[in-house]
């Protein structure tokens, strides 16, 4: 029987350089979409698929994401004393139970993979999951639920992956795959990170969910560096592919990459359109932008 996914690491010690100035001071993953951070989207993601304590690793000037997801006892006062229960209720509900957060630092940008590693004494012996809180998912059944779905049935290393036009594939970490493509999961045989034009094993990307056995913590403490002088967790995959199977998962949903400005922007409208009446005001306010503005002509 496999055992059960219980942990899951966020990685949100980045620099968030490409929302400057905005992120002199607040970390990219707490800019908000429609009212509530990006990094609030993937706790939840994370929750709803059975997570039980969440591992943050984290840099210097992120402590205001440990304030986040602890209590503001001023703030909840305040609401009590103006009797806004409802915004009371909402607080509690996104606060973690105590014991179920951790927070560990990464004390150098060395790398997705070398922020993975700094979490290792807090997974301990058991396979866990890692999401990239730049990326929301969209859909009625999480990714990571339908990855955990997945794993239960195969075990394993699970990742997640979504299709890319033909001449993108060069922007992204794309998997080679063993079996029918377009199936909804299949074997994963290699990875190739940013592949040049025209040499790309398929056209799936990988969309930042995975869950991973233990084992790569030790592969990951004596990987070399690898492009930019990093410790690459792709190079990592690939050594523990030649002991263990990799299953990939075809997410259905939208994915929005808030680490890129558009993908931040759509986000904020698709959620913002969500809302009855918040899209009741928003829709004659965005064909009138549209109408008017120079993308138009």
């Amino acid at each position: 029987m496999n055992k059960p996914i219980r942990k899951a690491v966020l990685p949100v010690a980045g620099l968030g350089t490409r929302f400057l100035p905005a992120t002199k001071a607040v970390p990219k993953e707490m800019l908000t979409v429609v009212d509530r951070p990006i990094v609030q989207y993937v706790v939840e993601e994370a929750r709803a698929a059975g997570i039980e304590h969440i591992v943050f690793v984290t840099g210097r000037n992120k402590h205001v994401i440990a304030d986040h997801f602890d209590r503001n006892y001023e703030l909840e006062e305040t609401l009590k004393s103006r009797n806004k229960i409802s915004a009371l209720n909402l607080l509690e509900k996104l606060r973690p139970e105590a014991g179920s957060t951790s927070f560990t630092r990464q004390q150098a940008p060395l790398g997705l993979g070398h922020a993975i590693w700094c979490a290792r004494e807090i997974i301990g012996p058991e396979p866990f999951a890692i999401l990239l809180p730049d990326m929301i998912m969209k859909s009625d059944q999480g990714c990571l639920s339908q990855m955990v779905d997945v794993y239960n049935e195969k075990g394993g290393n699970v990742i997640s992956v979504e299709a890319v036009p033909e001449d993108q594939t060069h922007n992204y970490g794309i998997v080679e795959v063993d079996g029918d493509a377009k199936a909804e999961t299949f074997g994963i045989t290699g990875m190739v990170e940013k592949p040049a034009a025209g040499t790309a094993p398929s056209n799936l990307y990988i969309n930042g969910r995975y869950i991973l056995q233990p084992d790569i913590f030790d592969l990951l403490e004596n990987q070399e560096t690898g492009a930019g002088g990093e410790v690459q967790l792709t190079d990592a995959m690939l050594a523990l592919m030649e002991q263990q199977t990799f299953t990939g998962l075809r997410y259905t949903g939208q994915t929005y990459d808030c680490g890129s400005k558009a993908g931040f922007l759509s986000a904020n409208i698709a959620y913002a359109l969500e809302n009855p009446e918040l899209a009741a005001e928003l829709l004659p306010l965005l064909e009138e932008i549209i109408k008017t503005s120079g993308a138009a002509k």
